[in-house]
């Protein structure tokens, strides 16, 4: 059987460019080499595109973008071509693509441009595609469509450079301090500051405002941080609940990538009968924002029970170590297993309908966390197998 053509995309002119490239090689060193031929399109920091041709270790370390591993290339918007155009010289070939992966994160990315162009060419998108990538970026947006779709989201405000400070000082005093500031368009907690009074309001919109055009600022909601990974385009899997322990502050960008002071913890300590009301929250909200593929949705708990709205990553981070696997990992998921079945919710291939995916973790989920929360509903420190 021939191969199918997968793209998958990294780097990017963002601020996330450095994460790109480690859930790019995770995704093409996991990709199944005997079903899928893998071409590697890299994006440099000032936004030029590339055709990688060399090992994908030097995407790992950043040593990709090279005359001898790499010719200019671009996606044609063009149906015909349904795919990338190569620049070797004075020659220009073709590589017609079954499908592409954005492993990008941040905006140009994961913010639906991307996602807008591929959907232009015809090319089936690994994910969620333009509208839905666009509106799970925008937090403002975002927040509007899930409390429409029943589910509450912190109270916020927006504004943009040049508004009224003392009435926005205001609206703050209305939502009450602590409160959070954040770029209304940005990813990986970049910009975000906990705001813990009126004094370190300035500073905290003065850096917001570093990342993009236009700010909110939230309540913030007491309790913790979980997650839910999704998987599907109708039907729907889910992974086990994550909760995000966290000894002080937030889950800042730090924390993200470095857990120096937090922990996080598959499954979430949490209820068995919450967890799975989480799931199904969990997915009203990835169905309301109409993403596909693949997404995690990120939630707050608070001491009485009630499940707020944080926001959702549909270009979550993608290794073998990321929140997202990890928590399909919990129901039997290979990392394998995730990729192979994001690819084939948008190609459709044969033996990889929604249907198998779902089959593949039938009777693991349920089985696997009874037992790992005590009858009371208190947290337990370890989990059994």
């Amino acid at each position: 059987m021939e191969k199918l053509k997968i793209a998958v995309l990294f780097g990017g002119c963002s601020s996330e460019y450095d994460i790109s490239l480690k859930s790019a090689f995770s995704v093409i060193t996991h990709m199944d080499s005997g079903k899928y031929e893998c071409v590697m399109l890299g994006i440099s920091r000032e936004g030029e595109w590339f055709c990688f041709r060399g090992a994908p270790e030097k995407i790992l370390d950043d040593t990709w973008n090279n005359p001898v591993d790499c010719a200019r290339a671009i996606i044609s918007p063009s149906r015909e071509i349904h795919g990338v155009l190569v620049f070797d010289g004075d020659n220009v070939s073709t590589i017609r693509l079954d499908a592409a992966m954005p492993a990008l994160h941040g905006r140009n990315g994961e913010d639906g441009t991307v996602q807008g162009l591929l959907e232009l060419a015809g090319i089936p998108v690994i994910g969620s595609g333009a509208l839905a990538s666009a509106l799970c970026m925008d937090k403002d947006k975002a927040n509007k469509i899930v409390e429409t779709a029943g589910v509450p989201a912190p109270r916020s405000f927006t504004f943009r450079a040049g508004a009224d400070i003392e009435a926005c000082l205001a609206q703050a005093e209305g939502l009450g301090y602590p409160l959070f500031v954040k770029p209304v368009n940005a990813g990986s907690s970049h910009g975000i500051t906990k705001v813990p009074g009126r004094d370190g309001m300035p500073t905290a919109v003065q850096l917001a405002f570093e990342y993009d055009n236009e700010v909110i600022v939230e309540e913030s909601i007491p309790g913790f941080e979980i997650g839910c990974a999704v998987l599907g385009n109708d039907e729907l899997i889910t992974g086990q609940i994550d909760e995000i322990e966290l000894a002080d502050g937030f889950f800042d960008f730090t924390e993200k990538y470095t857990l120096k002071t937090s922990a996080i913890h598959v499954p979430a300590r949490i209820p068995e009968l919450k967890a799975e009301e989480a799931k199904g929250i969990a997915k009203t909200i990835y169905r309301a924002l109409g993403c596909t593929g693949f997404a995690r949705v990120d939630m707050f708990l608070t001491p009485s029970g009630k499940i707020y709205f944080n926001e959702v990553n549909t270009i979550p981070g993608f290794t073998p170590h990321s929140r997202y696997p990890n928590m399909l990992k919990a129901i039997g998921m290979t990392f394998e297993q995730v990729i192979d079945t994001a690819i084939g919710l948008a190609v459709k291939t044969k033996g990889q309908t929604k249907g198998q995916a779902k089959g593949q973790t039938k009777g693991q989920t349920k089985g696997q966390t009874k037992g790992q929360t005590k009858g009371d509903g208190s947290r337990v420190l370890s989990v059994g197998a």
